[in-house]
């Protein structure tokens, strides 16, 4: 996911000493000496080119404000270094995923993702992860919330952070996911399995937002669009850039980070988000031609730091606009054929597939589909640090 960091939405509890949680079915949940003490389970998993924290939601208080004060501990935040957690000192490796059985019919699995600031102490769900996306359905067969069928498991996800409904599918043998695959991603060493996923927004989630191609803001022309992930498209050329600079000198440039800033803030109450200023969405993304023989050149803002690839949905966003006339990105693009969508990023490209469509009365709508990999890195208990 898709990338996040802070600043973020929501924050944890004040509570730093032992204390008890109503847990998901009813059963109180131990305290947090207890999790000090002997551990919580906890998988360690590489979704796509994130990595983060996977665990059970029965594993794990119910309450939003303990869940949160323990995940602190667990990841070492708040420290630029994460030094006495598992967290990896970057927004990308910062990350949690909490799975369960869904109550939903046709649903298996439901996901939330929780955003886990760095050097500051926040926990955000204002957005979900496309990324550890790719690890959640391996997860639930991992974990028996799924039995695996023969050679190929699919798995259906609810999106609890955004309601989209997500599919994966990926290889199983002997009842367990294979991680070991020939498929290869930017931005991750290596081969591994493929996961196949197909994210779609339902009836009631337009595309748009404001439900034009374009707005202006802040004197720039840019498209508010949402395939699972709140984006804001801008032009590179209206702030300076070209698609050829790192990640780094763009984080470097305080004034740019401040034109960009603007405009975010100005699309958040346009996008129903309100007021953005604490939130990691919506992400900035400028465009500009390809230089690599892909559709697009993208250098993704999420929102303070600088992805040094794409997040899954953030492609497919800006894959999804390259289709719409009018939008941002569309007059540049390089030639689209089929439904894939090579987007251009500081690591590589990654091939977006996306359907769009426009209803009768105007409305675009689009599903995507993606090729990931995951994998398991380690499973057993971890230990939270006894206090912030």
């Amino acid at each position: 996911m898709d990338a996040a960091e802070p600043p973020v939405a929501t924050g944890p509890s004040a509570a730093t000493g032992p204390s008890a949680a109503t847990g998901p079915s009813g059963a109180t949940w131990p305290s947090v000496a207890a999790a000090v003490r002997d551990g919580i389970r906890c998988m360690l998993m590489r979704g796509g080119t994130s990595k983060g924290a996977y665990f059970l939601a029965s594993d794990l208080p119910s309450d939003p404000g303990a869940r949160d004060d323990l995940l602190l501990r667990i990841m070492g935040s708040p420290d630029p270094r994460q030094i006495d957690g598992i967290g990896g000192a970057h927004p990308l490796t910062s990350k949690v995923a909490i799975v369960s059985r869904s109550a939903v019919e046709g649903i298996d699995v439901d996901y939330l993702f929780l955003q886990i600031g760095v050097d500051a102490a926040t926990v955000g769900d204002a957005q979900t992860c496309g990324n550890l996306l790719a690890g959640i359905g391996p997860f639930a067969v991992e974990r028996g919330l799924v039995p695996a069928t023969g050679e190929r498991t699919t798995v259906r996800i609810r999106l609890l952070n955004t309601g989209d409904i997500a599919t994966a599918g990926f290889a199983t043998i002997d009842g367990r996911p294979e991680y070991d695959g020939d498929a290869v991603i930017d931005g991750v060493p290596g081969t591994a399995s493929a996961i196949e996923l197909e994210v779609g927004g339902g009836a009631d989630k337009p595309l748009l937002p404001t439900g034009r191609a374009s707005d202006d803001i802040d004197g720039h022309t840019v498209t508010l669009i949402d395939n699972g992930m709140p984006v804001v498209l801008l032009r590179g050329e209206e702030f300076g850039v070209d698609g050829s600079e790192p990640p780094a000198a763009l984080e470097a440039d305080d004034a740019l980070a401040g034109r960009i800033e603007r405009v975010r803030l100005g699309a958040g109450p346009l996008m129903g988000l309100g007021d953005v200023s604490g939130q990691t969405v919506p992400k900035m993304i400028l465009l500009s031609p390809p230089r690599e023989g892909g559709a697009i050149s993208t250098r993704a803002f999420i929102p303070a730091r600088v992805h040094t690839a794409i997040g899954v949905l953030m492609a497919a966003s800006v894959a999804a606009a390259l289709r719409i006339p009018g939008a941002v990105g569309h007059d540049i693009a390089g030639p689209l054929t089929g439904d894939e969508t090579p987007v251009e990023h500081p690591s590589g490209t990654f091939p977006s597939r996306v359907e769009v469509t426009r209803d009768p009365d105007g409305t675009w709508r689009a599903t995507s589909f993606s090729l990931r990999t995951a994998r398991k890195l380690f499973d057993g208990m971890v230990f939270p640090r006894p206090r912030r």
